[in-house]
């Protein structure tokens, strides 16, 4: 009996890839295969065995031409943040949405971390998220990478769930490591974590995620001062420009001119990307990963659409902090499909 083993990376409890052997071996006669694991970011093996029967002889293995879905977990994601909220009937839908692609590329494709989840985040790339009131996003992200199980989401705001509506390191949530939602504080956090990889020697970078609207708090600019000032080059720090916040438009509440064109006055090096085009999104990142150690901290200037994927719901910032009723919802789920399974 001959066999062979190859290296697949495979779906939260779904299949994420199905594929034809014959990709992989040219006169492979048995079809298409599927299989199933328990998170995405863990690699299975797969024994592939001829039966003995056959006559069939084992050439050497082809590249594989897989392509990893990313739109298809953002989508699931979005789902994922539309039923977290009507569940609880409480929390905040529209940015969690804008943003489910930038999470989907940053988790899933970017950064080096480990669902075994170490507070420390020593010999990792490390996330802040300052505009803590998105959690949505970033708990659906956390449970379909697989820092928790995907079920545990159906809890989000309930009685000791530890899943809060801003996320807080007392419920030890893994991938949780601050407090955030008390708006403006993120990016000094995340500089002090920046700072502290570089003391301990440690060549992983920090990511960190700001909302346009909370650039009206000073201590921001406080902070992105000293980065540029204490040489902060291991820092990517991305800003959802989406041009919403809680009481309407930023041009109508605190109009922030050009953020891109501050930022490089502070002295960082400044990034422009689609924040709802995947490619796009991949792409901007791995380009900030490559300025990184030059001396300058990161920004990237990310447009997105507040409640992107339900046509009623975008660019409206009344859906900043409200939850779709039973009706909305079942409208909301009908324009973004099921793709890896809903919890």
């Amino acid at each position: 009996m001959r066999q062979a083993a190859i290296y697949f990376l495979f779906s939260n409890g779904q299949l994420f890839f199905s594929f034809d052997l014959s990709d992989f071996y040219s006169n492979w006669p048995y079809g298409k295969t599927q299989k199933k694991a328990n998170s995405y970011s863990q690699t299975r093996i797969i024994e592939l065995v001829l039966p003995p029967e056959s006559n069939h002889s084992m050439p050497e293995l082809k590249e594989p031409k897989i392509k990893i879905a990313l739109e298809d977990i953002a989508t699931q994601i979005r789902r994922d943040i539309l039923r977290m909220v009507h569940g609880a009937n409480s929390g905040h839908p529209g940015g969690s949405m804008g943003c489910a692609d930038f999470f989907t590329a940053l988790y899933f494709q970017i950064m080096h971390h480990n669902p075994q989840f170490k507070m420390d985040g020593i010999g990792e790339d490390i996330f802040f998220l300052s505009n803590g009131h998105i959690s949505p996003v970033f708990y659906a992200t956390l449970a379909r990478s697989g820092y928790f199980d995907v079920k545990e989401l159906a809890t989000f705001r309930k009685i000791n769930s530890r899943l809060q509506g801003h996320p807080a390191t007392h419920e030890h949530l893994p991938g949780i490591r601050v407090a955030s939602g008390s708006l403006g504080q993120g990016m000094s956090v995340s500089i002090g974590a920046a700072l502290s990889k570089k003391l301990n020697g440690d060549s992983n970078l920090v990511f960190s995620l700001h909302g346009d609207g909370e650039l009206d708090e000073g201590q921001n600019w406080e902070a992105i001062m000293f980065a540029h000032h204490k040489k902060v080059d291991n820092l990517i720090s991305t800003i959802d420009w989406n041009h919403q916040q809680i009481d309407g438009t930023t041009d109508n509440v605190m109009s922030l001119g050009n953020i891109r064109e501050k930022f490089e006055v502070f002295g960082w090096t400044t990034l422009e990307m689609d924040g709802n085009r995947m490619q796009e999104v991949v792409n901007t990142l791995e380009k900030a990963k490559s300025l990184t150690g030059n001396g300058k901290p990161v920004a990237i200037m990310m447009h997105t659409v507040m409640s992107k994927g339900v046509d009623f719901m975008e660019n409206d910032h009344n859906w900043h902090g409200v939850a779709p009723n039973d009706e909305q919802l079942q409208r909301a789920l009908a324009q973004l499909p099921e793709t890896i399974g809903d919890y």
